[in-house]
């Protein structure tokens, strides 16, 4: 097999499940090597042994938690480790406190919130930062979304963590491109993990979802998110840096209402 992506090297955090379980397949079909990380060990290596039998590339699936620094570089030494190097790491990992509202969030939650996000992309960045060099070059890919750029409802501490990744990605971009380290950002929406089981559970749920979006349609992780990842990860973006690329279907033109439909008893249950 022969790919955009042959006997390359990436790191994908979240990626067994959601839009990371799609990701992951769409680069192992072009030809990369993969570490999956992910809180779930036991789903990371069955998602690797599907990959590695379906696809014949290496994979291996770990637990790595982002909001534990010890864990989060152990990830990269992992992968320079299993495979050689490092070239592309997928930053997808991400975590939502309670839908409550700005007012009663409290600071354990943006805190958790923050590790999982900012520091662990700040910690897996800086350690793969050496083995990118050593390399030659690299991609970081990280995740923006919809939901900061709107400020959606119930999510203040989620939209915080967002926007500090956007800044990160933007210094990153600006002192590493020296290095031929080139770093993105996408702002994605799809049928991930909470999306997917909301559409399955709650009647009409997808049709609402998918109203205002121009495409009228989700996006599928595998065939409509993974190929902007690799997109990313190849020689095809060598000049793309520091770019944030929304892969909504357009659905970040007219935004979305995420005004709760219960906020009086929000307000109340404060």
């Amino acid at each position: 097999m022969s790919g955009l992506l042959q006997d390359k090297v990436a790191i994908v955090t979240g990626g067994a499940k959601g839009l990371g379980y799609g990701i992951s397949r769409r680069m192992a079909r072009e030809g990369s090597n993969l570490l999956i990380t992910g809180r779930d060990g036991a789903a990371t290596e069955r998602v690797a042994a599907e990959i590695r039998e379906e696809f014949g590339v290496g994979a291996v699936g770990i637990s790595a938690d982002m909001a534990i620094k010890d864990q989060v570089t152990g990830m990269i030494d992992r992968a320079v480790a299993e495979f050689g190097g490092l070239d592309t790491l997928v930053l997808n990992a991400s975590a939502l406190s309670p839908n409550i509202l700005l007012e009663h969030k409290t600071d354990e939650m943006l805190e958790e919130t923050l590790k999982i996000g900012t520091y662990g992309s700040w910690w897996a960045m800086r350690a793969a930062f050496p083995h990118m060099k050593a390399r030659g070059g690299g991609s970081i890919v990280t995740f923006y979304s919809i939901d900061a750029q709107t400020g959606a409802w119930l999510h203040s501490d989620y939209n915080m963590n967002k926007g500090a990744i956007l800044g990160l990605t933007r210094s990153a971009a600006v002192e590493w491109g020296r290095f031929n380290i080139r770093t993105n950002a996408i702002a994605p929406t799809g049928m991930g993990q909470v999306f997917a089981e909301l559409a399955e559970k709650v009647p009409g749920f997808l049709d609402m979802a998918t109203a205002s979006n121009p495409l009228k349609r989700a996006g599928d992780p595998e065939n409509d998110i993974g190929p902007v990842v690799v997109f990313l990860a190849s020689e095809m973006s060598r000049f793309v840096n520091g770019e944030l690329i929304n892969v909504d279907g357009g659905q970040h033109l007219p935004g979305y209402v995420s005004v709760p439909h219960n906020l009086s008893e929000l307000e109340a249950s404060g």
